[in-house]
């Protein structure tokens, strides 16, 4: 049986795969700040993406994606906010992806959730 950790970093590695499949080119992972921490920035095209993984080992919580709430999309906006100003991106198109992976008797199902939300910070 895998713990959270392993179950964690194991979808974040498929969401990786998942995202540079569909054209997305990762810049960071696991981005820290004063803020707090977002797991994935990426470009697709020319918008910065940062990518909020969710993964589950099963349904008994619902979907992965579920977990991503307001106080969730807040806190990862005002991540971004200081990584565009350090970065000197603040002009550059901004998105917010979730990528819900679900792993069940070995295997995954992942769903890429284009614009989940939007500047709301």
């Amino acid at each position: 049986m895998y713990n959270k950790i392993s179950i964690g970093k194991k979808g974040e590695d498929e969401a990786l795969r998942v995202l540079k499949k569909n054209g997305y080119r990762i810049i960071e992972r696991n981005y820290r700040c004063r803020y707090g921490e977002v797991d994935l920035i990426a470009r697709d095209g020319d918008t910065i993406v940062f990518v909020e993984v969710k993964t589950r080992g099963g349904d008994r919580f619902g979907p992965p994606q579920q977990s991503v709430d307001l106080r969730k999309q807040r806190h990862i906006i005002s991540v971004s906010h200081t990584y565009l100003a350090h970065h000197a991106l603040a002009d550059c198109p901004v998105r917010f992806d979730v990528v819900s992976v679900e792993l069940r008797d070995g295997r995954y199902s992942t769903e890429i959730i284009r614009d989940a939300f939007g500047d709301e910070g």
